[in-house]
């Protein structure tokens, strides 16, 4: 395990870095499944955006368009972004609409979404930025509108993956529970947190083994329209 100093982190953390390494997986053909867990949270997310009448949804971190698949088919209009030019190349063979854009910069007006989903993405957002972000995503997102994350734990440490052997190696921020809590709780009501363990194996988080962790998933429901 090697963790940033706290000098490199804003180089370990880039953005140019992390685009890198997806560019490499999009190119090899990887596609890693969605953990059973993670689908079962993301089905329940599209009922309650049906419960609700939203029929769009902008994804944070949309890799191959796997989540975004799994949106048109119930019926929401997807809109996805994504660091990685493969990543995008490979989301719009399956008639995704999406494009390159990074979480701290979104190319869309205020309210332009119904809702958010962000799954296993805000995890590179290092400490420093996290609010940054956080603002920008309840910024594209409509009053009252529900806001999607995917996380996993750690004990508030900011790491290289000692699973990634090619360089650039992805930098994780993982962040305790009651972090994620007060962090989110910063923008917004958090109205549903579930956690699970995940652990070694095909269907686990990163860190090959070496990491403690959890996944932590909430909705934050960013502020209503003032009266």
């Amino acid at each position: 395990m090697e963790a940033a100093s706290r000098d490199g982190v804003e180089e370990q953390g880039s953005e140019a870095r992390l685009a890198a390494f997806y560019n490499r997986r999009a190119a090899s053909g990887t596609e890693h499944p969605l953990a059973p867990r993670r689908a079962e949270q993301r089905e329940r997310f599209i009922s309650l955006l049906k419960s609700e009448g939203r029929h769009d949804v902008l994804e944070i971190g949309s890799g191959t368009g796997q989540d975004g698949l799994r949106f048109v088919q119930a019926g929401i209009r997807y809109t996805g972004v994504d660091l990685s030019e493969g990543n995008v190349r490979l989301a719009r063979t399956k008639g995704l609409e999406v494009s390159v854009a990074s979480a701290r910069r979104l190319p869309f007006p205020d309210g332009a979404f119904p809702s958010v989903w962000s799954m296993s993405t805000l995890v590179h957002i290092p400490a420093s930025d996290i609010d940054g972000v956080l603002r920008e995503l309840v910024r594209v997102a409509a009053p009252g509108a529900p806001i999607a994350v995917g996380l996993w734990s750690g004990e508030d440490e900011e790491l290289l993956n000692p699973e990634d052997d090619v360089e650039p190696r992805r930098f994780f921020s993982r962040r305790s529970d009651e972090t994620v809590r007060r962090v989110f709780g910063r923008h917004g009501a958090i109205e549903d947190f579930v956690i699970w363990p995940e652990g070694p194996g095909p269907e686990s988080g990163p860190g090959a083994g070496n990491w403690t962790q959890h996944y932590q998933f909430l909705i934050l429901r960013t502020p209503a329209s003032p009266n």
